[in-house]
């Protein structure tokens, strides 16, 4: 295909994965992300699937694969505290901010342009205009949304854009290994789960922030998935700030006193585990479990990837690797016709359904406990 001016609205790794992609394939691309610092340092862990190591080679990052933490095993609690179940299942956990890091370092200089909010998303015949929240615009002869779950992108696709509550949240914590208590130490070096009518929680190690693997340097990652109604959703994300926020509640918002609480709830129902690394984090983090699926990806001129597209529960750990697939397919298609259009279809025909498939999968797991 010929070169084309292609602007990407979100920074995210989706947007980094087919940013990259692109510009190896000759293509003109900008990435807009709309904070002003960037997303680095946003993330926890996550486990590797295909995908992602498959964008990681085309991409020259394969060494990032190699950069984790091995749980050689995963463990579930009962409610009184012991292991109930052992399963020999070694599994890989990445660090994401290493992982982010490295990628946006493969990234085109001066192609990363941060503080860029975009308002509108605009299509004429030929091209597709972005407008800024400083009033200017700029036209592209293709725009890639891979603006997550606030997606200013979507409404130029589909007419549904509304993220669904999925009833319950996640309460999230990154630790430093040395700060794990002694009576939590059972932790270490196992993917952990406590699952139970109501509740589900699990915790596993990830390289430290700049891709330590040494016992000692690392860091552990819990999550606590909890109801919550959906009266009471604009409480849980209004922040000591005053500040009210619409998908999550991040780090350096939650209360003393709503700490307590949570620590509290964790000692009262939780293994003692993760009651304690529960409470060894002073500033956990909220994120609010949602549901969008496309019915269309792309339109003439504008196409969604990653989380923009659909978003997908963490249950499922194929998030980043979704968009990572997301990004192979459009640069597949790409290379397999001449025509925008034509390729734009193609790209839509394959991932749909594999959207569908990862969001229904989602869903199920977070029926089971929850």
């Amino acid at each position: 295909m010929r070169p084309l001016k292609i602007g990407i609205v979100g920074g995210s790794l989706a947007g980094l994965f087919s940013a990259i992609l692109l510009q190896m394939d000759g293509h003109d691309v900008t990435v807009y992300e709309r904070s002003a610092r960037g997303l680095a340092g946003r993330g926890a862990g996550l486990v590797g699937q295909s995908d992602l190591f498959k964008v990681l080679r085309a991409i020259g990052c394969e060494h990032v694969a190699r950069i984790g933490v091995v749980a050689r095993e995963r463990i579930y609690f009962d409610e009184n505290g012991d292991v109930a179940e052992r399963i020999a299942t070694p599994q890989t956990q990445i660090s994401w901010d290493y992982l982010y890091s490295t990628v946006a370092s493969k990234l085109h200089p001066q192609t990363y342009i941060v503080d860029n909010a975009v308002t509108g998303v605009e299509q004429q015949d030929k091209r597709a205009s972005l407008t800024f929240s400083d009033g200017r615009s700029e036209s592209f002869d293709l725009v890639l949304g891979a603006d997550g779950l606030a997606s200013i992108v979507r409404g130029a696709v589909n007419q549904d854009t509304t993220n669904r509550f999925a009833g319950y949240v996640a309460w999230r914590g990154l630790i430093p290994e040395g700060d794990l208590p002694v009576g939590a130490s059972i932790l270490l070096d196992r993917f952990a789960f406590y699952i139970t009518r109501g509740i589900q929680v699990l915790g596993y190690l990830v390289p430290g922030p700049n891709g330590e693997m040494e016992p000692g340097s690392r860091r552990y990652n819990w999550v606590w998935y909890r109801p919550v109604p959906m009266s009471d959703l604009a409480d849980v994300f209004t922040g000591k700030s005053g500040k009210l926020y619409e998908y999550s509640l991040p780090k350096g918002e939650l209360s003393s006193d709503r700490r307590m609480a949570l620590v509290e709830d964790a000692k009262a129902v939780l293994p003692l585990p993760f009651a304690l690394a529960i409470e060894a984090e002073p500033h956990p983090f909220i994120q609010g479990i949602f549901d969008y699926t496309s019915k269309r990806l792309v339109s003439k001129h504008v196409a969604l990837i990653g989380d923009a597209a659909f978003v997908v529960r963490p249950h499922t750990a194929m998030g980043v690797a979704k968009a990572a697939g997301d990004a192979l397919a459009l640069r597949a298609a790409f290379a397999r016709s001449e025509n925008l259009e034509v390729a734009l279809a193609e790209y839509e025909r394959e991932r749909l359904a594999v959207g569908n498939e990862i969001a229904l999968y989602g869903q199920r797991l977070g029926a089971r406990a929850l």
